[in-house]
C-alpha cells in the first residue's frame, strides 16, 4: 500500500521529478527512496529507475559510496552477487528528503510558473 506521505516518485506527476533541491546527483534522492526498505541488487535498482542508464546508476552508486551514504557489499559467490544498502549516515538523509518532497509538493505550481517563464525568456 502507497504511503500517502511518499508518493510515488517514479510516477510522472510526482514533484520530486522537478524538485529544486538534489541529494548527490540527479539520482541520488531516488536511489536512497530505493534503499530505503533495505539491501538491493543493482539490477534491483534498476527496475524502478529504468530511466537511469546502467553507466549513470554505477556512477552515482559509487559516489554515494564514497561519501559514506550507501555501502557496496560483495559477496564471495558463484555467481558474484553484490547488494547496495543505505548506511546509517545515508538513513540520516531519508528524514530531510521527506521534507524537500514535501515542499517541492507545496510549491510545484511557482516552480512550474517560474520554469515556464524562464523558459518564455530563453527564446
Amino acid at each position: 500500500m502507497p504511503d500517502p506521505l511518499r508518493p510515488d516518485m517514479f510516477d510522472p506527476t510526482c514533484p520530486s521529478r522537478i524538485m529544486p533541491i538534489r541529494f548527490g546527483d540527479k539520482w541520488g534522492g531516488m536511489i536512497l527512496r530505493c534503499l530505503a526498505d533495505g539491501p538491493r541488487r543493482f539490477t534491483e535498482l534498476r527496475v524502478p529507475l529504468h530511466r537511469c542508464s546502467a553507466k549513470v546508476l554505477a556512477e552515482s552508486l559509487r559516489a554515494l559510496e564514497r561519501d559514506g551514504i550507501v555501502r557496496r557489499t560483495a559477496y564471495d559467490e558463484n555467481p558474484p552477487r553484490v547488494e547496495y544498502a543505505l548506511t546509517p549516515l545515508g538513513r540520516t538523509l531519508l528524514e530531510p528528503l521527506d521534507a524537500a518532497c514535501e515542499w517541492a509538493r507545496h510549491h510545484i505550481g511557482g516552480i512550474l510558473a517560474a520554469q515556464a517563464a524562464y523558459e518564455g525568456k530563453a527564446r
